[in-house]
């Protein structure tokens, strides 16, 4: 049987996705077979998987982390927020239908209960080391008794649980001691230590705090992981764009405005942008906040109509159509690309009861929600002219695909032609242009995480605000796995890994000694 460790919180976003990927990482460096594991997760930022089922994004990571390839059973309930308390709940990569919180809650988590001891048990045939991710808190005591996230997947697993608390945004030790008395005394047990995440400060002045905790709880602390805003992964929830408000362009800089919608959903297509230096990258919700950027873009949304309606409420679809007409690039990405289009129908009511209502009217298209719903990986060539995409003609793409809709050109030609769909062989138009290839828009998921397209479009913007050239632009993926690296380093020079060696049994000792240990 595989050996397991589960990181739980006091709460959500103390950073145990984070962890979790770094826990993988040295795992996978010590010369283990690991696998992450979150039986439930609730976010906007999925991904597809080779056999095109959806997972999040988060625990596709941490397996980059752990050098395997995703699947869904990492990950097998993914609760997707459409609107306020309902969510598409998603099992074993295939949408199953929307749900209130209530309806979920109340029964229908139960009835997935053998789906997650299925997949955990598939994981533990396949591999020698489970890191498990809990949600949320373990001391939710109005959803505890029928939660399946925490306590009950580390009774399952037979998890030691590490309780891990966010200092930097105050009271962790009383979330500490607060959360370990509202556990039962049998849960308390299973908890073998505690992790303080995000410190920044004198750890002698924090002593005496752990020398409290340690004595007060009688749980030891496995280690202070510093405060590291620079960690580069993937985030796994928009809560991390709260409050984000941006900063002013510095010379030699492009500014690109990316609309924050409501449903904003696979943000993290924009990491490799926010990675570039000469990028300076804003998110935007009011239509007094856009300025004028160099390039606007329209990200995915978990409910298109809902986010359009918002858009015009905001005034930022009179603003975003004034900076078009005066010649500003825009793009769209999936709910994005679906809005930038004359008009999207959604006769069987698959996100609202409007059935008909006008887009942008940038792009030659319309969109047709449809109840199945596309997850693939895909790869394909560039095919569309203009600045952006013209210079790229016949290059490779690749990404993924997450959307219910299909959206048909009226007029033109294709931004793209997918070539792979799932590993098929296929040959399908995606995306449209308009305004000389300066508006464009595609269903693919991390088009910008494609080195060239990206390069190229940094170029593009940086001529026209008559900027020079800047040599050596980013590899994306390279800068992923030194970042994880670079992460896992960190975790385990203040992470006691004797002592969660032996908590977990194993039977040779942790070190890490950088990449190639």
């Amino acid at each position: 049987m595989a050996k397991a460790i589960m990181l739980q919180g006091t709460s959500s976003n103390v950073g145990k996705s984070v962890l979790a990927a770094a826990l993988c990482r040295i795992f996978h460096r010590n010369g283990y077979r690991v696998s992450p594991f979150k039986s439930q997760n609730m976010a906007l930022n999925s991904g597809a998987t080779p056999d095109g089922g959806e997972m999040g994004r988060a625990q596709i990571v941490q397996a980059m982390a752990a050098g395997v390839v995703p699947r869904v059973e990492m990950n097998p309930i993914l609760l997707k927020p459409t609107a306020h308390a309902s969510s598409q709940v998603i099992v074993l990569g295939r949408p199953v239908g929307n749900l209130g919180a209530r309806e979920y809650h109340g029964h229908f988590n139960q009835k997935l209960w053998s789906r997650v001891e299925e997949a955990y048990a598939f994981l533990e045939r396949e591999f020698e080391i489970i890191v498990i991710e809990g949600a949320g808190s373990p001391a939710e005591i109005n959803l505890k008794a029928g939660e399946i996230a925490n306590m009950r997947v580390a009774r399952m697993a037979g998890a030691p649980v590490l309780l891990v608390a966010d200092i930097d945004r105050g009271g962790a030790l009383a979330a500490v001691v607060g959360t370990l008395e509202l556990l039962e005394p049998e849960e308390r047990v299973m908890v073998a230590g505690i992790i303080i995440n995000k410190f920044r400060g004198d750890l002698d002045l924090l002593k005496p705090a752990l020398d409290f905790l340690e004595s007060r709880t009688g749980k030891p602390v496995l280690g202070v992981i510093p405060f590291l805003p620079d960690h580069g992964l993937p985030e796994e929830d928009s809560v991390v764009l709260e409050g984000v408000t941006g900063r002013s362009t510095g010379a030699g800089e492009v500014e690109i405005a990316v609309i924050k919608l409501p449903c904003i959903s696979n943000f993290t297509d924009f990491d490799a942008l926010e990675r570039e230096k000469g990028v300076n990258l804003r998110y935007v919700e009011a239509a007094s906040d856009l300025g004028n950027p160099d390039l606007v873009i329209l990200p995915g949304s978990k409910n298109t109509i809902g986010d359009l309606l918002w858009l015009r409420r905001q005034g930022l679809e009179t603003a975003i159509k004034e900076l078009a007409g005066r010649g500003t690039p825009i793009i769209g990405i999936c709910g994005g690309y679906q809005m930038l289009g004359k008009e999207i129908r959604d006769p069987e009511h698959v996100e609202t009861d409007v059935e008909m209502i006008k887009g942008l009217d940038l792009l030659p298209i319309k969109t047709v929600f449809q109840t199945s719903k596309a997850t693939n990986q895909v790869r394909g060539v560039v095919t569309g002219s203009g600045p952006f995409l013209g210079p790229l003609q016949g290059q490779e793409v690749q990404g993924y695909e997450i959307h219910m809709g299909a959206s048909f050109l009226l007029d033109g030609r294709p931004a793209f032609k997918i070539t792979s769909r799932g590993g098929r062989l296929v040959t399908l138009d995606d995306g449209a242009l308009a305004g000389e290839g300066r508006i464009w828009g595609t269903y693919i998921h991390g088009i910008l995480d494609n080195d060239s397209l990206r390069h190229q479009v940094i170029s593009v913007l940086r001529a026209r605000r008559g900027l020079p050239a800047r040599p050596g632009m980013l590899n994306f993926m390279a800068e992923q796995e030194r970042r994880l690296d670079i992460l896992a380093g960190e975790v385990a020079r203040h992470l006691d890994l004797g002592r969660l060696a032996a908590i977990m049994g194993l039977e040779r000792p942790l070190v890490w000694t950088g990449h190639g240990n």
